[in-house]
């Protein structure tokens, strides 16, 4: 296995952790930059492969090169990571969503119907919200940045709007599951875990793993002003927004190993704590929590 790597490495999270693939044999070939194609299937030499899988691409002109190369390799699977992002569900509709869901046409979006118009054996991959070990990114930072200060945490409305929290290793899990699998050509997958959990579930499993009581603040959305230079985001939309696996059940056999509730204090020690996060949030100023803390609905 060969990954060609946007760089260079710059020796912190999650580059710092690479020297387990040296050890399990994968090369990694750093690239300056991954938009220059050129220079960077250039670091493959003469090599070629059987699938390839696209983490990186986010539009038509970024996969173009990469898609190509892989079409004169003759791959059995180009697949494609995308975005769950682009589902446009009908107004008022919170059930999980489905691959056949309407889309709205991003980037990413753009990305998949080129490299089937190129004729490629592709599949897509849809993913959602990730944690897991090492990340460079951090949806539960929000939560425990609060907790840990010993300030409220702003959910949203009531709170009960449920969220998929999936775990790196079952993404790539899913993913390996389609390499050179038939059933997967032609198919777009939802990259996601069907074990779900409420935004005010997930507070209190934060809670718990930082070894602080929860004090959560419903707030309305729409119900205050937005001053000038106002940065507070929450990490998840208002609404509730799942997306179903059962497609991916179906077809690949995927069945989630992980669980956020399950994984949460190692999540907490190992990535929130060793990446500094109490030091940073002993940093911060919560002077926008303290805006949408005026739109404050009802403690939970």
């Amino acid at each position: 296995m060969t990954i060609l790597h946007e760089g260079p490495n710059k020796g912190k999270p999650p580059h710092d952790s690479y020297g387990t693939l040296d050890k399990a044999g994968v090369t990694v070939l750093w690239c300056d930059t991954l938009d220059d194609s050129d220079a960077c299937l250039a670091k493959l030499g003469d090599a070629s492969f059987n699938a390839v899988v696209d983490n990186w691409s986010k539009s038509p002109e970024q996969i173009t090169p990469y898609a190509e190369a892989a079409k004169g390799w003759g791959v059995s699977n180009y697949l494609y990571v995308s975005s769950a992002g682009m589902y446009t569900p009908e107004k008022g509709d919170f059930s999980p969503i489905s691959e056949d869901c309407a889309v709205k046409s991003s980037g990413q979006r753009q990305a998949e119907e080129k490299i089937a118009e190129m004729g490629l054996p592709y599949s897509y991959f849809r993913p959602q919200y990730i944690y897991g070990p090492c990340q460079g990114k951090s949806y539960l930072a929000f939560f425990f940045d609060r907790l840990t200060q010993k300030r409220p945490v702003p959910v949203p409305n009531g709170g009960d709007q449920q969220v998929t929290m999936t775990h790196a290793a079952d993404n790539a899990a899913m993913i390996a599951a389609a390499v050179c699998n038939e059933k997967a050509v032609g198919q777009a997958f939802n990259c996601a875990t069907g074990s779900l959990v409420t935004y005010d579930e997930l507070v209190k499993l934060c809670a718990t793993a930082a070894g602080v009581d929860a004090e959560i603040a419903h707030y309305d959305p729409k119900g205050f002003e937005k001053p000038d230079g106002f940065k507070f985001k929450f990490p998840f939309r208002d609404t509730p927004f799942v997306v179903s696996v059962e497609k991916a059940s179906t077809l690949l056999g995927f069945k989630e190993a992980n669980t956020i509730a399950e994984d949460i204090a190692d999540y907490y020690t190992y990535n929130y704590v060793a990446q500094k996060g109490l030091e940073k949030a002993a940093a911060m100023d919560f002077k926008d929590d303290d805006v949408v803390l005026t739109a404050k609905m009802q403690p939970a």
